[in-house]
C-alpha cells in the first residue's frame, strides 16, 4: 500500500487519540501521539482523564471494533486486570421509565473494567507497534503552517525545560477531548470556527468504590437506572476488577448527591430501585467520594464548515461530547476510527471534508439518544419537535412491554450499544410486540420514595 505520509501526529493519548494512532499506523511510516500528562506506572487515574475515576464500560459495539483493531483485546483485560465480560442484556439490569427490563441472552457483549484498565491494555497494545512512538510532558501550544495557512504542517509543542519547537508531520489530529483548542486554532488561522449546539443539563453524580460480593446482585454484573420522572436521578453500578463495584448516582440541573454515608444512601434510596443502596449500605468503601459535573451536550459542526486547512483532522470527543451517563464516548470513538480507516483507504485527498462527513453520520444516532432522552426532563432547554415528543413516548410504551418481554429489552439494548439504529424499533416486528405488550397494564417498578416525591410534586 502506497503511505499518504512519512509522518502523522496525534494530539492527545486519551481512548480516542489511541484508536485513532492505531489507525495511522496502517498509513503511515511514522505515528507519534503527544501527550501533556506523565502515564503512571500502573493502571491508575490521571491528571488528563478527570472522568477516569467514575463509572466506565465498553458497549457492545465498542468491544466488537476493539477486538478488529487489537485482537484479544477484551480478554486480555480479563485475564491479565481482572475486568468481565458479559452479556448485556442477561448479566446487567436495566431500569429506564422506572421499569425493569427483563433479562434475556443476546450477542451482546460488553467489557466492564475501570477506565484507566480499559486505557492502560489499549496504550500498551498500541506502543507495542513498531512504527508507533508515544511522547508523554508534551503540551502542543498551536499549529505551524505553510505560508498561506492553507494546509497545516505540524505543531508548535513545548515540554518542560526545553524550548517550544516545531514537529513536522504530514497530518494532524486533535484527539484533545471536550476542552480542544482546535476552534480558536482555526481562528488564529483565519478559518471560521464551527458552530457549536448545546443543550444544557448540569447533570452532576457522586463516585465511589466498593468491595464486591459474589451474592451482590444474585450474581448479576450490574444495574443501570436512567432518570425518570418525578425526580430525574440516576444510577448506575458496575462490577469492577479486583472484586469491586463502582457506584455512581447523580441528577440534572444541581441536583447534587451528598458526599457523605448517610446523605449517599438517602440519594440512593430515592432511585425506582433499593438494589444499589442495598449492596453499598453493607459494603466495604474502597475509596473516598468523588464529584465529577457535567454541563451540557456538546456538538461541533466541523462537516459544515466551507473551508478547512488540509492534513488536519479533529477527533472523538473534540467533534462531540455527550451526557456521560450514556456511556456511549468510547464507543462513538472507536466507530470514527473504523471511518477514519475507511477514507485513508481511498487516498488523503480532501481527507477532512470526507471524514468530518462519515463522522457527522456516526455522531447523530448518539447524539439523537442522548439529547433526545434529557429533554424528557420538562426543565432541560431545547427544543421538541413532534418527531421528538412521539419518539419518547413511543420508547416509554416499549419499556413496559418490555417488562415482560426479554427479545424487546434486547432490540431496545441493541440501539443502546450502538449495534443497530433507533429507527429499527420502528420496525413492523417490534411495534406489533409493543403493542401487544401494553395490552395488560404493566405497573411500573414500585418505589416509596419515588411515590412519595410524586405526592410532593402534585400537592406543591
Amino acid at each position: 500500500m502506497k503511505k499518504p505520509g512519512e509522518h502523522a501526529i496525534v494530539i492527545g493519548a486519551s481512548m480516542s487519540g489511541l484508536l485513532a494512532a492505531r489507525v495511522l499506523s496502517d498509513f503511515y511510516t511514522i505515528v507519534t501521539v503527544l501527550e501533556r500528562d506523565t502515564f503512571p506506572d500502573a493502571d491508575a487515574p490521571r491528571k488528563g482523564v478527570p472522568q477516569g475515576r467514575h463509572t466506565h464500560g465498553l458497549l457492545a459495539r465498542g468491544s466488537v471494533i476493539l477486538e478488529e483493531f487489537f485482537p484479544g483485546y477484551s480478554s486480555e483485560v480479563v485475564a491479565q486486570s481482572g475486568g468481565l465480560a458479559g452479556d448485556v442484556a442477561n448479566d446487567v439490569i436495566w431500569i429506564g421509565h422506572n421499569v425493569r427490563l427483563a433479562n434475556g441472552a443476546s450477542d451482546l457483549i460488553g467489557l466492564l473494567a475501570s477506565r484507566p484498565v480499559l486505557e492502560g491494555h489499549l496504550r500498551r497494545r498500541l506502543m507495542s507497534l513498531p512504527n508507533v512512538r508515544v511522547i508523554e510532558n508534551c503540551a502542543v501550544r498551536g499549529l505551524a503552517t505553510d505560508p498561506a495557512h492553507r494546509s497545516v504542517t505540524g505543531v508548535r509543542t513545548y515540554a518542560q525545560g526545553k524550548i517550544e519547537e516545531t514537529l513536522n508531520a504530514e497530518l494532524v489530529v486533535d484527539a484533545t477531548g471536550r476542552g480542544s483548542s482546535s476552534a480558536a486554532w482555526l481562528e488564529e488561522l483565519g478559518y471560521q470556527p464551527p458552530a457549536r449546539e448545546k443543550v444544557e443539563i448540569d447533570i452532576s453524580y457522586m463516585t465511589r468504590t466498593y468491595r464486591r460480593r459474589s451474592t451482590d446482585l444474585h450474581g448479576k454484573h450490574g444495574i443501570v437506572v436512567a432518570g425518570s420522572a418525578p425526580n430525574w436521578r440516576n444510577g448506575v453500578m458496575l462490577a469492577q476488577e479486583s472484586d469491586s463495584w463502582i457506584v455512581s448516582a447523580g441528577g440534572y440541573l444541581g441536583d447534587d448527591a451528598p458526599d457523605n454515608d448517610e446523605g449517599f444512601l438517602a440519594y440512593l434510596a430515592t432511585l425506582p430501585t433499593m438494589e444499589i443502596h442495598d449492596v453499598v449500605a453493607r459494603a466495604e468503601p474502597l475509596t473516598d467520594y468523588r464529584r465529577y459535573r457535567y454541563v451540557s451536550n456538546l456538538r461541533l459542526r466541523y462537516e459544515k464548515l466551507a473551508r478547512f486547512p488540509e492534513n488536519y483532522l479533529v477527533f472523538g470527543d473534540a467533534i462531540c461530547s455527550f451526557n456521560p451517563v450514556y456511556g456511549q464516548g468510547m464507543t462513538v470513538a472507536a466507530e470514527e476510527a473504523l471511518a477514519l480507516q475507511r477514507c485513508l483507504r481511498t487516498g488523503s485527498n480532501d481527507l477532512a471534508r470526507r471524514f468530518f462527513g462519515a463522522a457527522a453520520k456516526i455522531v447523530d444516532i448518539p447524539w439523537d439518544i442522548a439529547v433526545g432522552n434529557d429533554l424528557r426532563h420538562p426543565r432541560v432547554k431545547g427544543a421538541r419537535p413532534l418527531m421528538l415528543r412521539f419518539i419518547n413516548w413511543y420508547i416509554g410504551k416499549l419499556h413496559l412491554a418490555a417488562k415482560r418481554d426479554s427479545t424487546l429489552a434486547t432490540a431496545f439494548l441493541e440501539v443502546v450499544n450502538l449495534m443497530m439504529p433507533p429507527s429499527s424499533l420502528l420496525s413492523p416486528a417490534v411495534a406489533w410486540r409493543v403493542w401487544q405488550g401494553n395490552r395488560r397494564p404493566v405497573l411500573p417498578v414500585p418505589s416509596p420514595a419515588i411515590e412519595a416525591a410524586r405526592r410532593n410534586s402534585a400537592s406543591s
